[in-house]
């Protein structure tokens, strides 16, 4: 079983010709809403790109308004176990407001909402849920002590703990040294390593090291569309460029491609191999316009 902790918001995506100047008023093309959320995002992409028969649950909060139930639904549709997706009452569902302009480039602002509602005596309480997973995977969309607390609990119970550290944000260097895999793109991996910037990609080689030497078994940076740096505990490095694809809305290609990723790793397929179809996931995927409704099945994914 794969469980995802993390968090849950409905997306509020406006097209817009390009991003507006600071006080600038600018005419949108097109309004939707559409279910997201990177924990969500993350929960279905596993769900939809693991093998067959792998159960997948979540463990999250949404609000008690029509968001909350939107959310639910979009998530139990694609077979999730949605026993510890709590429903918080009073509270508003957390929300996304996207900007995708022209070039499928985006602006994300988030209201947490219920997000912030997650906490350790929720965690505790999913505990027998945990106690059956074989992966958890956890993003910083929700609060940073809940986070501490469940990859801890994972560890201490011998679960294979995947980290997105995303949003970027500074994290306890001891935590990464419970990190089984930790996936994150160029800026969150020179703020995890304590450097100022990220010159260019040959950078990333040196951060990866860095992240290692902090502690995290397996590290992989994603890099848009540059492709993807793996680096692992068995010593193997490499760099895997990207699928050339014309991309309409990448805002979910990330969370896209850590569910290719952790399905395949979930099945036993060596990591290069589980980059490769993650890849092709997002590639995919930003062919698409919206979060989950961007991500492909396994059927979809062509090697």
């Amino acid at each position: 079983m794969i469980v995802i902790i993390g968090s849950v918001n409905m997306d509020l995506v406006l097209r817009v010709p390009r991003m507006p100047m600071p006080g600038e008023t600018l005419a949108g093309d097109k309004f939707m809403t559409i279910p997201g959320g990177k924990g969500a995002n993350q929960a279905v992409a596993c769900a939809r790109l693991a093998a067959p028969g792998t159960a997948v649950a979540m463990v999250a909060c949404v609000g008690d308004d029509a968001f909350g139930a939107q959310m639910r639904q979009s998530i139990t549709a694609c077979g999730i176990d949605d026993r510890y997706l709590d429903e918080v009452a009073g509270e508003a569902t957390g929300i996304a407001s996207i900007m995708v302009d022209a070039n499928a480039q985006n602006s994300i602002v988030i209201a947490a909402g219920a997000n912030g509602r997650l906490d350790v005596e929720r965690i505790e309480r999913a505990r027998p849920l945990i106690e059956q997973a074989s992966i958890v995977l956890l993003q910083l969309e929700v609060p940073i002590p809940t986070v501490i607390h469940a990859i801890e609990l994972a560890h201490s119970l011998g679960k294979t703990v995947v980290l997105n550290p995303a949003p970027a944000q500074a994290l306890p260097r001891e935590l990464l040294q419970k990190v089984d895999y930790l996936i994150l793109n160029e800026i969150e991996a020179a703020m995890l390593a304590e450097e100022r910037t990220v010159a260019n990609s040959d950078d990333i080689p040196q951060l990866a090291a860095r992240l290692h030497a902090l502690g995290a078994r397996n590290v992989v940076v994603t890099l848009g569309e540059k492709g993807v740096y793996g680096a692992f505990a068995d010593g193997r490095l490499d760099h895997l460029p990207a699928r050339k694809v014309q991309a309409v809305d990448t805002t979910a290609a990330g969370d896209t491609f850590i569910g290719g990723f952790i399905g395949a790793i979930a099945q036993g397929r060596d990591p290069f191999d589980a980059i490769a179809y993650a890849q092709a996931a997002a590639a995919l995927s930003v062919t698409r316009i919206g979060a989950q409704t961007s991500i492909p099945t396994r059927d979809e994914v062509v090697l």
